[in-house]
């Protein structure tokens, strides 16, 4: 779907009921890799970055947020590693750079996984498939899911069927993982906003059958069942990677509006201005967390 955005005929009147999982993902990140490349990262990096300072550069920042991740799996020592939602892939990338042996991604975007394909790395795979029908092969020595949690949960979903979405993925992982293997998480999560307050454009035109959960919903999917290690609300630094996004898609409007129309860009600027208001705010925060196993032992992993 290059240069076109992905249709919303069907949508039910609530925004979000008629949707599957794959549509909604393909609604958002198959607009085309050529007008994310006008605005993100040369890794096509979706996800908050790790400014040390204002003045930061976008490219460092985004390679620090990585090595955060692949510092706490131990990237090092990983003889296999799954990134759930892994994008265009800059985590599998990065992680075999620092020696991983084996990198699995798995996306729902069809431009996504061919963007992946196309660097034909027999160490690096990548699956067009949801978390909840992965079948590994083989265990992994650590998973890193960056962005992927928001997608989880639906907006009409109550708050048993939401928490019991996630407390799926956290039994999967925790099944998924050898002895002493973390799982490195990042997500946006509700702050100060109340759930039923949520934004109608940004679950609508933008994140389509989405949710973000709250920091007490990961608690409760969690408990007795993966120990939460660390955990730290970088809110700050997804406003910072919005506004240079913003900025970045403001230069390159009139090859945006070439790309996917008039009507698309305008809506990516809104989206990306709203999102920086909303983290500067405290609406909505970015959780950094590391996991593991209830009972699993120290490895010197983080």
């Amino acid at each position: 779907m290059t240069g076109t955005a992905p249709s919303t005929a069907g949508r039910s009147a609530n925004g979000s009921a008629s949707w599957s999982a794959s549509e909604a993902i393909q609604h958002h990140y198959d607009v085309g890799n050529d007008f994310y490349r006008l605005w993100l990262d040369p890794d096509l990096t979706y996800s908050c970055a790790m400014p040390e300072h204002r003045d930061d550069d976008l490219v460092a920042a985004q390679q620090r947020k990585l090595d955060h991740h692949l510092d706490a799996v131990d990237a090092e020592h990983c003889g296999r590693l799954l990134d759930v939602g892994c994008g265009w892939g800059s985590v599998l990338g990065r992680a075999l750079a620092r020696g991983t042996g084996h990198t699995v991604g798995l996306t729902l975007s069809r431009e996504q996984a061919a963007h992946i394909e196309q660097q034909r790395d027999g160490r690096r795979e990548v699956r067009l498939e949801n978390w909840a029908d992965h079948v590994p092969t083989e265990r992994y020595d650590g998973i890193v899911s960056v962005g992927a949690f928001e997608h989880f949960a639906r907006p009409e979903d109550d708050d048993a069927r939401r928490i019991g979405r996630y407390r799926d993925f956290f039994t999967r992982c925790a099944d998924w993982l050898t002895p002493g293997g973390v799982l490195s998480l990042q997500t946006i999560a509700y702050g100060t906003l109340d759930r039923r307050d949520a934004s109608a454009f940004i679950q609508e035109e933008i994140f389509p059958a989405a949710d973000l959960p709250s920091p007490l919903d990961v608690v409760t999917a969690a408990e007795g069942l993966m120990e939460i290690r660390s955990w730290r609300n970088d809110r700050l630094d997804y406003a910072w990677t919005c506004e240079r996004w913003a900025t970045n898609l403001r230069s390159h409007r009139d090859e945006a509006i070439a790309l996917v129309g008039r009507e698309v860009t305008a809506r990516y600027e809104r989206y990306l201005r709203f999102a920086s208001v909303g983290f500067r705010m405290g609406k909505v925060g970015l959780l950094r967390m590391v996991l593991a196993p209830v009972g699993s032992p120290w490895s010197g992993r983080r």
